[in-house]
């Protein structure tokens, strides 16, 4: 493949690069190998220096002693020439954080010539789109290298306040890994400071209450005793222990209450797939479908102006009864996304076994708790003044949390395991974080519709599961003929509550760029801990479970841990708004028509396209 077809292959973020299974010396580093070749320029300069000043005869005899340095000097270069030129000027092999291809003989002249991105100006992201010279239907791309493998594990530590206390390290490096602000950081010195404070409180007021109690045994003793001297002093010491108590306890709740308001605030810990990156520039292509389907060009429209010319799209409308970011749709293209909607529920309910239901469209500030919402993104939501048990509520943003939160405070058993949800709602968020960005058309709006899944399972199942949840919601796509790519979301990218989130982006012509489409995220435990849903082992694990701690010096299956947390995962599947944009710029036709994909042909009462408006219908648009 010529060079400038070639991905870029970033440099190595690590002090050692990866030995070339072509090149036994590669495991050099880079630098090094640099620094060997000047040392051999740098020694036959020197033997081309003596050789001149030995054959002048005008010059003094030179001494023996440099004549043995001469020779070491040349046994050397003989030692370096007789490595092979691969182990030197061979870049060894990168990490593939672009495409996972690997370079074992590539100059570093060669590297230079690899570096061709395009970038792609519009749009929110501007994302890079690597130039590739081949990429099969599908191509499974290795991302084995390139990942946040230095992290500390956090796959098996429990998430909770004992960790800061005992191994903040952890949290920290996970931490600064997401790119946290500075008072993300400081809250976990801040919550071990206030664990310690609670352990302590904790001691005193239980010190005060044993107190109490031993003195209140004494005066039983003497009441019965009939000698009641003295007992005054001791009522004088209980009614001191019950102050202290309590003067203790109002303190330890105060304690408390921060420690548990900055433990909210914390982001989920990664799994160590998730790639290091700052932003959404270097979230990591894992596979690329439909490029048979493409479409490109300047002639391609955006489907705003699409939807205008076949009379379904009214933004003034909209503007006028709600304000800016929402919409009003009607006629054929009304029709179109409601015809979405079903098909992908008859899909997720009927192909790939997901239980479909009708959620609440409002939520109480327990409920986004949970999920993770809140507390770090209510400048987000929606608020109302319906109240929820003494609780303040919202819109929901999306129908992952009434969704999850149908088993808040359960305890599930295992062969319950797994559950698969779906639900068809619209989705109301504030977009306080847009910058902006996104102004025109259905791209970003304040409300919209989405098809979201939701997965509760064992930590067994959770990976496969979360494998098996993308394939899902890839299925749609494929069956619409709309091309897309996979993208696994880098550290600094990745979302609240994840540990772990792919990005499926479809190709908008129009627009000329790949747009998010879904997002499908395994939160671990991380959810399932807020909101204390539980699972019981199969007994099978719990007799397991009981042998290790026996092994281990534990109580064993009678006093071990007999409820675990589960694992919850959600995704998009997929948001109906941005498959209506993409199926508009993707299906235009030269004469304004939009063909209607196959697959929604039986949602549509027998209309295969949408017609652009007559001539005489356009003045009637205008007049009104």
């Amino acid at each position: 493949t010529p060079a400038s077809s070639q991905p870029r292959v970033p440099a190595s973020p690590h002090p050692r690069v990866p030995a070339s299974p072509a090149s036994p010396h590669a495991s050099i580093p880079y630098n090094q190998g640099l620094i060997s070749v000047h040392s051999i320029n740098a020694v036959f300069s020197v033997l081309m220096t003596s050789a001149q000043l030995s054959l002048k005869p005008s010059r003094a005899p030179i001494p023996t002693a440099y004549f043995v340095l001469l020779a070491a000097a040349a046994a050397a270069c003989v030692l370096f020439a007789s490595i092979p030129r691969t182990g030197l000027a061979t870049v060894p092999t990168m990490p593939s954080v672009r495409y996972g291809r690997s370079y074992s003989t590539v100059t570093p002249t060669k590297q230079r010539q690899m570096i061709m991105p395009r970038f792609v100006n519009r749009g929110r992201n501007r994302r890079m789109e690597w130039m590739r010279a081949s990429l099969t239907e599908e191509e499974e791309i290795d991302t084995t290298a390139g990942k946040g493998a230095e992290r500390l594990d956090a796959q098996d530590v429990d998430y909770d306040l004992r960790l800061l206390q005992d191994r903040p390290e952890v949290v920290l490096e996970h931490l600064r890994a997401r790119r946290a602000k500075d008072e993300v950081i400081d809250a976990v010195g801040r919550i071990g400071s206030l664990n310690e404070q609670r352990r302590q409180l904790i001691k005193k007021r239980d010190g005060a209450l044993n107190t109490r109690k031993q003195l209140s045994a004494e005066i039983g003793k003497l009441m019965r005793s009939g000698n009641e001297d003295g007992v005054d002093d001791i009522k004088k010491q209980v009614e001191a222990a019950n102050r202290e108590a309590s003067n203790v306890e109002e303190t330890l709740a105060k304690v408390e209450e921060e420690c548990n308001g900055l433990f909210s605030r914390l982001p989920n810990l990664l799994d160590l797939r998730v790639p290091d990156g700052e932003s959404d520039e270097d979230n990591l292509l894992v596979s690329q479908w439909g490029d048979e389907f493409k479409r490109e060009g300047e002639h391609m429209r955006w489907h705003d102006e699409i939807a205008t010319n076949i009379g379904g799209y009214a933004s003034e409308s909209a503007v006028k009864i709600s304000g800016a970011r929402f919409s009003v749709l009607g006629g054929a293209l009304a029709r179109l996304e409601r015809a979405l909607s079903q098909f992908m529920l008859d899909t997720h309910t009927n192909e790939h076994g997901y239980v479909e239901h009708s959620v609440p469209f409002i939520v109480s500030r327990r409920t986004l708790e949970g999920t993770g919402q809140l507390p770090k993104f209510e400048d987000d939501l929606f608020q109302t003044n319906h109240d929820v048990g003494g609780m303040d509520s919202f819109l929901i943003p999306t129908a992952e949390v009434p969704l999850t939160s149908l088993f808040r405070d359960d305890i599930l058993q295992e062969d319950q395991l797994p559950i698969s949800l779906v639900a068809h709602t619209p989705c109301f968020r504030a977009e306080s974080d847009s910058g902006g960005r996104d102004t025109r058309g259905l791209l970003r709006q304040h409300q919209f519709h989405k098809v979201e899944l939701v997965r509760i399972c064992s930590k067994d199942a959770s990976n496969d599961l979360h494998e098996e949840m993308v394939n899902h919601s890839e299925n749609i796509l494929k069956a619409l003929k709309l091309p897309y790519r996979k993208v696994r979301l880098c550290s600094g990218d990745i979302g609240f509550s994840a540990r772990h989130c792919y990005d499926l982006e479809v190709w908008m012509p129009g627009q000329n760029q790949y747009r998010e489409i879904a997002s499908i995220s395994n939160c671990g435990d991380f959810q399932a801990r807020r909101m204390a849903l539980r699972y019981k082992p199969a007994e099978k694990d719990q007799e397991e479970g009981g042998n290790q701690a026996n092994k281990k010096g534990g109580k064993g299956k009678k006093g071990g841990k007999k409820t675990v947390f589960c694992h919850t995962m959600n995704g998009s599947g997929v948001a109906v708004g941005r498959a209506l944009v993409a199926i508009l710029e993707n299906y235009q036709n030269e004469d304004g028509s939009v063909t209607v994909p196959d697959v929604l042909k039986p949602y549509m009462g027998g209309i295969d396209k949408l017609q652009p408006l007559t001539e005489a219908q356009k003045k009637l648009v205008a007049l009104k």
